[in-house]
């Protein structure tokens, strides 16, 4: 069957903070100059915000700029954040730090991630902006010259074959003078993009870590609406860069979450059990004991910052929010970038599309440039990198970076590739994790099954092997199957057949969509393809 093709002036894929924020922009830009813009964005959940996940704290600076009356029109944010603290953490003990200042939340607050895009969504709504949910941006689609003339949702009713099944339904032709690209991190269209247009080229490797995040009810007299807590230390060894964050919400919520740099070395590590381990801390088990376990999740985040942000326009599209990577790790923030990022490039596609011949909106880096979006990246670009020696030479080179060069440096430190980092087996020591107890920490499993996620069994495997027999050959050969560690929802898995040969198996319906196994497979072996739209997790309230 031919697929329907349906004409944009603006295609947008995604509809986080950041797709949501270049559609509402472009079409205030269309009523005020009184110029008609058909929009679309799609979206791969199976409504807006079902797969968004951050922590998350919001610096409301850019949503005053875009929404200024947001308060009146009911935006989600109802707590706001109070009483910082930082602290290192030990097995045993804590000892309070002094809050970093570019962590200090005065005027912002705690927020569901989710739950404000659902808000965005129903304000691009309002202004006529059509939103499909529950399709799968698949393909880029090209015109003969070579620039993107716009993308391809999934087909829907692929058997597990890869024959069209009995409700086989092709995907549909999003066309578009611009597509904006707003995936989030490491997006599938994105890597693409990058290969195709080298966009790349001269930028350093983008880095990551995953965060792994749960939502709590806990005991009324345990809570305290809007305290911020943040640790480093304990339970990871000094190599190894990453921290927690917990949060306190309204209505005895408490949001509790660790990240992992993606850059450790010993491949038995699992960032999902260390994440475990860090709540039977004495200062942090009691917190949680008695309370009750609401939704479990997991997302890779972009750790690069300024010397990893690509090329950002193309001919006939430009790349915005976390896909680029505009997160600034320091400040444990990143949501009012990517919705800057967003409207600089929505006022500068705006301007671009009055004049037909323009392929390439090259004015939004330029103006991007122009922006305090890249003045705070800049100033705090070799604070993530100085990690790379170890967590106490990286407190004292951001000590150093924040207060008596004040980000000014005169040189900028490098990242490198999180796949190339892992260690062999043989030259790390093992971790023996304690079993979960079924009261504060719990197996990946049960965890999965709170984050509600869901895929089509009969379809075709979206985990893809470049290689189907490196997995034993290499990867559980010489660093004893990391896959089956780093990945926080229990996607891989080795087993044995009856002759007692192993292999890999992989559990595609457990995949929570973090990308993590796209990240960090030493041999970047693994490639994580959309699945059918509407897959994956439906997280509530995250």
């Amino acid at each position: 069957m031919e697929r329907e093709a349906m004409e944009f002036d603006v295609v947008i894929v995604g509809a986080g903070p950041s797709g949501l924020s270049a559609a509402i922009r472009l079409a205030q830009l269309s009523q005020e100059k009184e110029k008609e813009l058909t929009i679309c964005v799609v979206e791969k959940g199976s409504e807006v915000g079902a797969h968004i996940l951050s922590g998350a704290i919001l610096e409301p600076r850019t949503l005053n700029e875009l929404i200024p009356d947001w308060k009146e029109r009911g935006a989600p944010l109802n707590t706001p954040a109070s009483d910082d603290s930082f602290q290192y953490l030990t097995a045993e003990k804590s000892y309070s730090m002094p809050t970093p200042p570019q962590m200090h939340n005065d005027g912002n607050y705690i927020i569901s991630l989710g739950n404000f895009c659902r808000w965005l969504g129903e304000q691009a709504e309002e202004l006529g902006i059509e939103i499909f949910p529950g399709f799968a941006a698949a393909e880029v689609l090209y015109d003969e010259d070579g620039s993107v003339r716009g993308i391809a949702t999934g087909d829907m009713g692929i058997t597990r074959e890869g024959e069209p099944g009995p409700n086989h339904e092709p995907g549909i032709e999003l066309l578009a003078r611009q597509v904006i690209f707003a995936e989030g991190c490491r997006g599938s269209l994105t890597k693409e993009l990058e290969q195709k247009f080298n966009l790349r080229d001269g930028i350093d490797p983008q880095t990551y870590g995953i965060g792994i995040k749960e939502l709590w009810e806990i005991s009324p007299e345990k809570h305290q609406e809007g305290k911020v807590l943040h640790t480093i230390g304990w339970p990871l060894d000094s190599a190894t860069y990453g921290g927690s964050f917990l949060y306190h919400l309204s209505e005895n919520q408490v949001v509790v979450g660790f990240v992992v740099g993606l850059d450790y070395k010993n491949p038995h590590l699992s960032p999902y059990e260390e994440f475990q381990r860090f709540k039977n801390h004495p200062e942090i088990r009691p917190l949680f004991e008695g309370g009750r376990r609401i939704s479990y999740g997991a997302r890779a985040l972009s750790e690069g910052g300024f010397q990893s942000i690509p090329k950002l326009t193309f001919p006939g599209g430009v790349l915005v929010g976390d896909t680029a990577g505009f997160l600034n790790v320091p400040k444990i923030k990143g949501t009012h970038t990517a919705m800057k990022s967003a409207m600089v490039a929505a006022e500068a596609i705006f301007d671009a599309l009055a004049d037909e011949s323009v392929k390439e909106v090259s004015d939004y880096p330029e103006r991007l440039k122009h922006s305090w979006l890249w003045k705070e990246l800049e100033q705090v670009r070799n604070i993530r990198p100085g990690f790379n020696k170890g967590l106490w030479f990286g407190l004292a080179n951001a000590a150093l970076e924040t207060y008596v060069f004040r980000g000014k440096a005169p040189w900028t430190l490098r990242n490198h590739a999180d796949h190339e980092q892992l260690g062999k087996a043989s030259d790390y020591p093992k971790i023996n994790y304690p079993k979960p107890d079924g009261e504060v920490t719990f197996d990946r499993l049960s965890s999965v099954f709170i984050s509600n996620t869901n895929h089509e069994e009969d379809q075709p495997v979206h985990l893809r092997l470049k290689d189907p027999e490196l997995p034993i050959r290499v990867n559980l050969a010489e660093y004893d199957a990391p896959e089956q560690r780093y990945c926080p929802a229990g996607v891989y898995e080795i087993i044995e057949d009856d002759s007692g040969a192993r292999q890999l198996q992989i559990n595609a319906q457990n995949c929570v969509h973090c990308k993590t196994c796209d990240i960090k497979d030493p041999n970047q072996n693994i490639t994580w393809t959309v699945p059918e739209g509407g897959g994956g997790p439906n997280y509530p309230n995250m």
